[in-house]
């Protein structure tokens, strides 16, 4: 079942015509809480009885908050065609995500969203589509892995390449061996740093560019994870051929307001909660990686 389109920015003119109702959170209830890894978890949230679903578009983000600590961007990283469950991976590192971490079913949760620019999911249709995450950078990148799925022969061929610190760092480990299991999709896994238990490959995500294989001439690429780790990667798949304008990176960092009212967000001309998070390589590569922007 498809799902209904949502605008990529709220523009300034339509979040004065909105008013106060884009800064009011609406309420949900933590349905479930899943541990992924030693400080990321999945929360799951319903809404509250009564209460309004919010469909999204893979690789947009909501704002969290927890009753008395405040509020946090956090990506969706559930199923686009679930809009009566909201799923969030977060990472407990801050006193707003470690009260979110804290949190047991039937919690309450304050939600604004959803806000921002996603993947090009539409974009895509029709050509091979290569996913690269690095840690944490797989949630964002989830809503667009099932969305590909779903529908999967409107795509070429799908690949998917995870790297993790540590094989005890891999999120939805039970989901990439399902994923791994169906003969439609590559998935491709590594670990900077293997252990006593783990029989896979060990190395850095671009590694695994060498065990890949798309045609570059009609590819798109879609990459979350750290700035260093897409740097490289950016790299990588310019080296293989892809051209600027189909790359697409997930750029989240300094968010606060999703309006781009605060200017924390600001990335050189554009600002990441109403322009972004998602952007095309060759809109930013101007300014990407320079240490002062």
């Amino acid at each position: 079942m498809g799902v209904t389109p949502v605008a990529p920015a709220v523009t300034e003119s339509e979040a004065a015509s909105a008013g106060p109702l884009l800064m009011v959170p609406i309420l949900f209830h933590v349905e479930q809480v899943r541990r992924e890894t030693a400080d990321t978890l999945t929360l799951t949230l319903k809404p509250a009885e009564g209460g309004t679903t919010l469909r999204f578009t893979p690789g947009q983000f909501n704002m969290l908050y927890r009753l008395g600590l405040g509020e946090v961007p956090i990506s969706i990283s559930g199923d686009p065609s679930r809009p009566d469950r909201l799923v969030h991976t977060l990472r407990a590192v801050g006193t707003v995500t470690k009260g979110l971490a804290s949190l047991r079913p039937g919690e309450a949760v304050g939600v604004r969203g959803p806000f921002g620019a996603g993947w090009p999911m539409e974009a895509a249709r029709g050509k091979d589509v290569v996913v690269v995450a690095g840690g944490i950078g797989l949630a964002p990148l989830r809503p667009a892995i099932y969305h590909l799925l779903a529908r999967r022969h409107d795509y070429g061929r799908v690949v998917l390449l995870y790297g993790a610190r540590t094989p005890g760092d891999l999120l939805y480990r039970r989901e990439l061996e399902r994923w791994r299991g169906r003969f439609d999709v590559d998935v491709l896994v590594t670990v900077d740093r293997g252990d006593a238990g783990w029989r896979g490959h060990v190395g850095v995500v671009t590694t695994l560019f060498t065990r890949a294989f798309f045609d570059a001439d009609d590819c798109v690429a879609m990459v979350c994870g750290p700035e260093v780790m897409m740097r490289f990667t950016v790299a990588e798949l310019k080296a293989r051929g892809i051209p600027d304008d189909r790359i697409y990176l997930s750029m989240e960092r300094n968010m606060k307001c999703a309006l781009g009212f605060c200017g924390h967000c600001q990335f050189g001309p554009v600002f990441v909660c109403k322009d972004g998070p998602v952007f095309r390589y060759d809109r930013i590569k101007a300014f990407f990686g320079k240490r002062e922007i």
